[in-house]
């Protein structure tokens, strides 16, 4: 008989900070997101720790008060990580590690951590070693406690090389390594997008976690692998996708986050290169997210970084079969009507009514609702530029109304 696997999950803590820059309902809203990540990372958080602040102690992050009851809790209950929700700086994480003796990371670190896990090809785990190393350069004093400088005195003085000076070249020859084999994949990935002709290219893009690998097996019949975690595809999956009869390449790129790590966004810029190529964008927003407009935000955010903001897109708000508006009593005049209190219907009045008629959908990818009008938009947005690109080829390709008239 089979044995029933029993996943040990890692006993956590997470901590974050309330700021000028930061509300207490934005620090749980963070806390939320980086307590999924926890668990995606294979993690259980079972405790959050929080602290008002004007700006974070250069030292220790939080105070030292909050700090001393962090340590008695840690070893009350026996817990193996504590998990800050902002980038440490070297001296920082030095200094917590020392005084809470534990593992000590910070989101970029667990960010970093899920990526490794989740990278299945070459060219995905060299970027993730190549971001691992660009974040472990600067905090080798504080990771290894074994390497000592050279002591000065009689006898001690000469030339040689510290310990710590030697694995810092180490990392460096390895970052100057990684950029070179990426630099010979990029070479041959675009190589293989010129092999793909003018056919036209439509990518999907989002934050993380909003449906989009679902989509695509949905409407490009694909077998991409799909789960309820954060950053659950990493590499870039392009599929030949026809809707009635035209033809065109669909690619399903990785997921966005705030507070996205600088040294991800740099070595990940490649494989969005997909994305700064594709001829139409497919924004999918998970609309039953409590904060999807900051989403929307963050990705916008990184579609300009990579110069892609200006090209034709269609938001897509996936989910609509989990989304729920908080009820709202009209005779209650104690409670003000908030979005939050917004249905579908009245989420369509908004600000979303001014992208365009054909420039939004509301769809639930894994019920199939709103399907059929899915289709047909993306079928007329890439038709447009077909057309547009092979004017000869106008009359193989007819509206999508009358291309379902034909059959």
């Amino acid at each position: 008989m089979l044995e029933k696997e029993v996943i040990d999950f890692e006993k956590s803590i997470i901590v974050g900070i309330v700021t000028q820059n930061q509300s207490e309902e934005k620090l749980n809203e963070y806390l939320d997101e980086l307590e999924f990540l926890t668990f995606t990372a294979g993690g259980t958080v079972v405790k959050r720790f929080s602290q008002k602040m004007d700006k974070p102690n250069p030292k220790t992050f939080v105070g030292t008060g909050k700090l001393e009851e962090i340590k008695y809790y840690i070893k009350d209950n026996d817990i193996k990580t504590v998990i800050f929700d902002d980038e440490l700086t070297p001296s920082q994480s030095k200094n917590i590690t020392k005084e809470l003796d534990c593992k000590v990371l910070d989101r970029t670190n667990l960010i970093l951590d899920i990526f490794a896990q989740r990278a299945e090809t070459s060219y995905a785990r060299t970027q993730v070693e190549l971001a691992q190393c660009q974040y472990l350069l600067p905090r080798l004093t504080g990771m290894w406690t074994h390497l000592e400088r050279q002591k000065g005195g009689i006898g001690m003085r000469g030339p040689g090389e510290t310990e710590i000076e030697t694995d810092r070249r180490i990392v460096r020859d390895r970052i100057s390594l990684l950029k070179d084999k990426i630099k010979i994949i990029d070479k041959q990935m675009a190589t293989q997008r010129s092999n793909r002709g003018a056919m036209v290219r439509v990518a999907l893009v989002g934050y993380t976690n909003v449906g989009k690998s679902t989509l695509m097996n949905a409407v490009g019949k694909s077998d991409v692998f799909v789960e309820n975690k954060l950053f659950a595809t990493l590499d870039t999956t392009v599929r030949k996708t026809v809707i009635k009869n035209l033809p065109f390449l669909l690619s399903d790129t990785v997921g966005f986050i705030r507070k996205l790590p600088t040294q991800l966004v740099e070595s990940f810029k490649s494989t969005l290169d997909e994305v700064r190529e594709a001829d139409l964008l497919l924004h999918v927003v998970d609309i039953s997210h409590p904060e999807f407009e900051e989403h929307i935000a963050s990705v916008n955010k990184i579609l300009l970084d990579i110069k892609s903001a200006d090209k034709p897109t269609i938001m897509v708000f996936n989910k609509i079969d989990a989304y729920h508006p908080v009820f709202f009593d009209e005779n209650d005049l104690s409670i003000e009507k908030t979005t939050k209190h917004y249905t579908l219907e009245e989420w369509q009045n908004t600000w979303m009514s001014k992208l365009g008629e054909n420039k939004t959908l509301f769809i639930s990818a894994t019920e199939k609702a709103n399907f059929e009008e899915f289709r047909e938009k993306v079928y007329e947005a890439v038709r447009e530029i077909h057309i547009t690109r092979f004017p000869y080829n106008k009359f193989l390709y007819p509206d999508y109304k009358d291309a379902i008239e034909n059959e």
